[in-house]
């Protein structure tokens, strides 16, 4: 029997990047895209290499620019970091796993290096694929925290709860990061937001912004540590935006809605650098009468439009700077 299972892209409607310092966030599943793991019983345990995972190049440039897309690891680490901590999650919880071993293959559409949590997708699509060949279950609320856990504590990639809430429980939903209840238990409070009352939303991306070899450097990190105020005082703003977004949804206050996903991008302006092509992808967007942040870290946008008119001038304006036009599939 092979088992089949997939994750999908991720896009941050409000909050971000207020989840990694105890915020919150509002997050929408995006079904265009996704990570998919196939799985089968075999003699050997093998993670069957993809074309990123492979040394083989047609020149210098290919080599370049395959490790700008993709890093000079490929996938196959976020596989093996899947496993190791799900053996270490059942061990832990006394769960025994069947003398059986299995090939495991993974794939992805998702765009890389844009803010759509491709990544952390290949993780909760492989430990959905362990969780149904050894017939495990993992508590839904407990799967984020350990998807965080293969890419941060074994990769060492620099990541936080959202994205991973998000790809396992799907839809639409509210997160509450509360500082007391992480550093207790791990993980947050989640609460699902009926996807149907959101308004129209779209998403857009430069298709050639993930070659991009220049990164914009932000130090966030350092000075929310050092306890800078205005730092702390957008991170707070963003979270307490995050909670008239929630009710704004409920409500079906689309023009509140708006103004709150622009603010979103404003307090990130005041405390984040960034780069003239993603500054760019915003301006534009907002020419054309819709709302625009980033989606996740940069490289891609989300906003609310409110007719089709404003949709079509987004199309069309942010075509002529090589950007995509996507309406994102939450159910």
């Amino acid at each position: 029997m092979i088992i089949e299972s997939r994750a999908y892209a991720r896009a941050g409607l409000l909050g971000n990047p207020s989840d990694g310092y105890f915020g919150k966030t509002i997050s929408i599943i995006v079904r265009n895209f996704g990570a998919h793991v196939s799985l089968y019983q075999t003699p050997e345990l093998h993670i069957e290499p993809q074309e990123q995972d492979r040394n083989l190049y047609r020149n210098v440039y290919h080599l370049v620019e395959s490790v700008s897309l993709t890093g000079y690891y490929g996938g196959s680490r976020l596989i093996k970091a899947a496993i190791r901590k799900f053996v270490e999650y059942c061990e832990q919880n006394h769960l025994r796993l069947s003398n059986r071993n299995f090939t495991i293959r993974y794939g992805s559409s998702i765009p890389r290096q844009i803010g759509l949590a491709g990544s952390s997708a290949i993780v909760t699509a492989t430990m959905r694929a362990l969780m149904q060949f050894y017939e495990v279950e993992i508590p839904l609320e407990v799967v984020p925290s350990l998807v965080l856990a293969a890419e941060k504590d074994e990769l060492g990639i620099n990541a936080g709860l959202q994205d991973r809430v998000i790809q396992a429980y799907e839809g639409c939903v509210y997160m509450d990061f509360d500082k007391e209840l992480i550093e207790r238990t791990g993980r947050g409070r989640y609460e699902r937001l009926d996807p149907r009352l959101l308004p129209p939303l779209y998403i857009a991306y430069k298709t050639d912004l993930g070659k991009e070899s220049g990164k914009v450097l932000n130090d966030v990190r350092q000075r929310y540590e050092k306890g800078d105020p205005q730092t702390l005082e957008a991170l707070g703003q963003l979270a307490e935006g995050t909670e008239r977004g929630r009710n704004a949804i409920l409500e079906r206050d689309y023009d509140t809605l708006h103004e709150l996903i622009d603010r979103n991008f404003d307090l990130r302006c005041k405390i984040m650098n960034i780069s003239d092509s993603n500054m760019e992808l915003v301006e534009t967007a907002r020419r054309c009468g819709a709302s625009a942040k980033f989606t996740g870290s940069g490289g891609s946008i989300i906003g609310m439009y409110h007719n089709d008119e404003v949709l079509n001038k987004l199309v069309v304006a942010l075509k002529r700077i090589n950007a995509r036009v996507i309406k994102p599939y939450v159910f």
